[in-house]
């Protein structure tokens, strides 16, 4: 009985361990850094934060099969984005041209996402 216990313990503190707070965000523009899609940029469609992955717009396509029915009466294949590792995604610095760490800076009462090299701007 104490090693399931124990078990289930380390399979909680897994689950704790997951950052509940992305840097990156949805409408945000990222540049892919490593994968097959290395060197795409694109727009954040979705972030699935339990997962730690973002859909990014254009990168990771992939071909699903869909199977006739009456909203698809066609059939056949439909090219859908994949999720991407969030580890694997930048933010896309305009002024750089390329995907860049972040830091925060704060501008009054406001926090700004800004590149670390530059120091322009970030995110949407």
């Amino acid at each position: 009985m104490a090693a399931r216990g124990k078990k289930l313990l380390k399979i909680k503190r897994r689950a704790e361990h997951k950052h509940t707070c992305p840097s990156i965000r949805r409408d945000d523009h990222v540049q892919v850094m490593s994968g097959e899609a290395r060197g795409k940029t694109g727009k954040v469609l979705k972030v699935l934060v339990s997962r730690q992955r973002v859909v990014v717009e254009g990168a990771n396509v992939i071909f699903k099969h869909v199977k006739k029915s009456q909203q698809n009466p066609q059939g056949g294949r439909v090219q859908i984005e994949a999720p991407v590792a969030i580890s694997n995604v930048l933010l896309f610095c305009n002024k750089c041209g390329a995907g860049r760490r972040s830091r925060i800076k704060s501008e009054g009462q406001k926090r700004v996402r800004v590149c670390t090299r530059c120091g322009g701007k970030l995110g949407s």
